[in-house]
């Protein structure tokens, strides 16, 4: 019997045996597939294709540590590939697969969910840059919002381990895909940390600054965008200021590298005043129609050198909806662009107290989403408004923003400002050349170079302070502490003899020749606010008209919003020039239709004029808080 049941046991495994061939010399050496995540992991990694509601599926990677149980849930949508984003190493630890802002929260037993967007790595379906909200501009029914309500429908139904409730969070692109998903959201979202979102790529995100085109946009276009051949534009000229200079006009440029097959490019180039295109992807003007009920923190930079416009706008359109003063919260760190997940505690020249980004994450963004997603957490009493004190070197808390009204402060003849009107007429004038504009950052330059871009906001102004074409007005000494916090507004008469212009303005903080035990920064010109607005568009962004030669018109234009104090001792000035290149393209500073078509004979150098008058009386409007 034993012999008989031995024997069948064989014949019945014969077959299987029969399928694995003999293992040669030229057997082939490649596996289909491997999977990193062992026995040993401490950690579940799934990934899933989500369906969403017009069929189309979205990869999604769920990450959480073994033994999790009635967590919430985290999620990011994702252009950066989620597949990456849970891969960082291929570690058994769960800290060490995902980016370092996410430790605290699975430490703490949060399931971590990334996906990417539609048409994306991999992701099925189109992808479209910044996909507007569907409406005027998008037909489709299908949007962020829509990708996200579908998203968070299916987590909750097939996540286990999941309470049931859901956080979303991402900076950048990843922040505005946060924000749209507060458009008609799933009711198990319950708290949103939106951190420097796109919101508004025309107005002072991403692609423009106030009419004026940033030509490093391409890089980032042709990378997304690009099934085949993705990457930087292909020129290997470490100087990108001779490189965009020789170009010649945006289009020429495009011409040279054979960008105008792009989809992205085209748009841009077809839009380039504030009209629809622009106005419906405007998420700050689109979330002040519809009621905020999902708690929302809003998190910048002060020294966000890509999206510095979109938080501030968000929480500006929004925050007269919070009457309780506690659905709405609003950070300013002292970081570049989403410095708030990585390490804090400098930036540039600047040393910070600490690691400002994880005490930050730690102490009160984590308690904030604990509060709304966790089963059981304490009230967290996240304040409405908690921003970092430069210069003084310390988080503050405010229950609005800005903390103080503004106060003007007026340019002067002789270079000087202060805080009382010119008592008599007189104008600074200088002359502004497209053949030699100022540039970003001392040349020769690469903006590729992560430590350029990422620090280029806080680089001494010095360089700039000796070319003719770039004015300074400076405070006397200061003897007192001055405090600002807000967004400090400018308030500029200017004229050309062209019949366009762009006007810089750089609000500075100057340090004493002597600094003492901050002997490094001696003497340097930090710079608190940089921002560009194009002439052309003083009366209408949606319609441009000519400037009226040797005629003052009235500029009014926000800086970046701030959180600064400059010491006793320390000197305000403020700097105003016409070019930022090859950071922003050049104005020919004659009127054309399309600055991006803008032939060689219409850039022309042109005298620029600066009035400080008691009629005309060019001024900062700083928010200073009383001691």
């Amino acid at each position: 019997m034993i012999r008989t049941i031995l024997i069948a046991s064989l014949l019945s495994a014969a077959p299987a045996m029969a399928q694995d061939a003999p293992l040669t010399a030229m057997t082939p050496d490649r596996i289909e597939s491997y999977d990193f995540v062992r026995e040993s992991a401490d950690y579940i990694r799934r990934e899933a294709m989500v369906p969403m509601r017009d069929g189309t599926r979205l990869f999604t990677v769920t990450v959480m540590r073994k033994g999790t149980k009635d967590a919430p849930i985290l999620l990011t949508r994702t252009p950066y590939n989620a597949e990456r984003n849970t891969s960082r190493s291929r570690s058994q630890k769960i800290e060490e697969i995902l980016p370092v802002m996410d430790a605290e929260f699975v430490q703490d037993g949060y399931i971590r969910v990334y996906q990417d967007v539609r048409g994306l790595y991999k992701s099925e379906g189109d992808y479209v840059m910044n996909r507007p909200l569907s409406g005027p501009i998008n037909p489709t029914g299908i949007d962020h919002a829509t990708d996200a309500h579908d998203t968070i429908d299916w987590l909750i139904k097939n996540t286990p381990e999941t309470n049931g409730r859901v956080g979303i969070i991402g900076s950048s692109y990843p922040g505005f895909t946060a924000l749209m998903a507060l458009i008609n959201p799933h009711p198990a979202l319950k708290a949103a940390v939106p951190q420097s979102p796109m919101v508004d790529g025309w107005m002072g995100d991403d692609w423009f600054h106030n009419g004026a085109f940033r030509t490093f946009a391409f890089d980032y276009i042709l990378r997304q965008t690009t099934k085949k051949g993705s990457g930087n534009v292909p020129y290997t000229n470490p100087d990108q200021y001779q490189l965009y200079l020789d170009a010649g006009s945006t289009a020429d440029f495009v011409k040279k590298w054979g960008l105008e097959a792009s989809p992205t490019v085209q748009k841009m180039m077809a839009h380039p005043n504030y009209d629809q295109f622009w106005q419906e992807q405007a998420l700050d003007k689109l979330l002040a129609k519809r009621k905020l009920t999902v708690p929302t923190m809003l998190i910048v930079g002060q020294w966000d050198q890509e999206d510095s416009y979109g938080a501030p706008a968000v929480y500006k359109a929004l925050e007269p909806q919070d009457t309780n003063n506690d659905m709405l919260h609003f950070t300013i760190g002292p970081w570049r662009h989403s410095q708030v997940n990585a390490e804090g505690s400098h930036l540039g020249p600047l040393t910070f107290k600490g690691d400002t980004a994880r005490e930050f994450r730690v102490s009160v963004m984590k308690p904030f989403l604990d509060e709304h997603l966790k089963s059981s957490a304490p009230k967290a009493n996240t304040p409405p408004v908690i921003t970092y004190a430069t210069g003084a070197d310390e988080w503050q808390t405010s229950q609005v923003w800005p903390m103080a009204p503004a106060k003007p402060l007026y340019l002067q003849r002789g270079g000087s400002l202060a805080f009382t009107k010119p008592a008599s007429a007189s104008e600074t004038r200088y002359t502004s050349d497209p053949a030699r504009p100022v540039p970003f950052v001392p040349v020769p330059h690469n903006g590729r170079d992560r430590t350029t871009w990422t620090t280029w906001l806080v680089t001494d102004q010095r360089f700039a302070s000796t070319r003719p074409d770039v004015i300074s007005f400076t405070t006397d000494t200061l003897e007192q502490a001055v405090h600002i916090a807000g967004q400090p507004m400018v308030d500029l008469y200017a004229a050309t003899s062209g019949t366009n212009s762009d006007w810089v303005v750089k609000l500075i903080d100057v340090y004493p020749a002597e600094a003492g035990e901050n002997a490094a920064n001696a003497g340097m010109h930090l710079p608190i606010g940089i921002e560009i607005f194009r002439g052309r568009f003083v009366h209408s962004f949606e319609t441009p008209a000519p400037l009226t030669p040797g005629k003052h018109e009235n500029y009014k234009f926000g800086l970046p919003h701030v959180n600064h104090v400059f010491q006793p001792g320390h000197r305000i000035m403020v700097q105003i020039q016409s070019s930022l290149f090859p950071l922003y393209d050049r104005n020919p500073q004659s009127f054309v239709p399309n600055i991006f078509h803008a032939k060689p004979t219409d850039y022309k150098a042109a005298t620029q004029s600066i009035a400080h008058s008691p009629d005309k009386p060019s001024a900062i409007w700083l928010p200073i808080v009383p001691d």
